[in-house]
């Protein structure tokens, strides 16, 4: 099916422009080993749950932490990644050619932090792609549609003049909470889940975007 052209788009970051699951569950692993937790997930669900906020693996592995207990991890993790500073991370193919070409505002949403968010982007090139750079800081992740909602907001979007692009079951829902389309790419983290998750468009490189 042709994608038609959107006045504004949406990107989840991980498994969607940026291959860097390599950096993320290492540094995961890395952290479990660390609290007497190693091999706690296989490599293969923490791929699969990328996307998910740290917090929902987290507190599969430490039930019993308190709150203080689970800031602290998140925030030991959050070293540990950007000490590895997205060394095994790449870009996926055709997404630069895709955002330079791609006519119409374009925003990030995605779980991470804002200023991680716009540090990686920086790193590899992409920030000067994104007229709102949006990540997760402190209100509700996907799937609710917080970070879409605000997202739109930055970039003065209406939900029906709006595309998100997401790899994920949380991406397609958060697009539909927030009223826009939703097309999912075949090559990201969670792929596998989403064929029964009906998103509107399917992409198996994102220069298809460009019609």
């Amino acid at each position: 099916m042709r994608i038609p052209a959107f006045r504004y788009y949406l990107f989840d970051v991980d498994g969607t422009l940026l291959d860097s699951a390599p950096d993320i569950t290492a540094a995961v692993a890395e952290l479990f080993a660390r609290h007497g937790r190693a091999g706690a997930v296989s490599n293969e669900e923490l791929r699969r749950r990328i996307g998910l906020h740290l917090r929902a693996t987290f507190e599969d592995v430490f039930p019993a932490y308190c709150e203080t207990e689970m800031a602290r991890l998140i925030e030991n993790y959050r070293e540990i990644y950007r000490s590895r500073n997205h060394r095994s991370t790449r870009l996926f193919p055709g997404v630069v050619e895709a955002l330079a070409s791609l006519r119409g505002k374009k925003a990030t949403a995605t779980t991470k932090a804002t200023a991680t968010t716009a540090k990686v982007l920086e790193q590899f090139g992409l920030r000067g792609y994104f007229d709102h750079v949006q990540g997760t800081d402190g209100f509700p992740y996907k799937p609710e549609p917080d970070v879409l909602l605000r997202a739109m907001e930055g970039l003065g979007a209406r939900p029906e003049e709006t595309l998100m692009v997401g790899d994920s079951p949380v991406d397609v829902e958060a697009a539909r909470r927030a009223g826009v389309r939703i097309c999912a790419v075949r090559y990201g983290y969670g792929a596998a889940e989403l064929g029964e998750e009906d998103p509107d468009y399917w992409v198996e490189d994102l220069r298809e975007l460009l019609g």
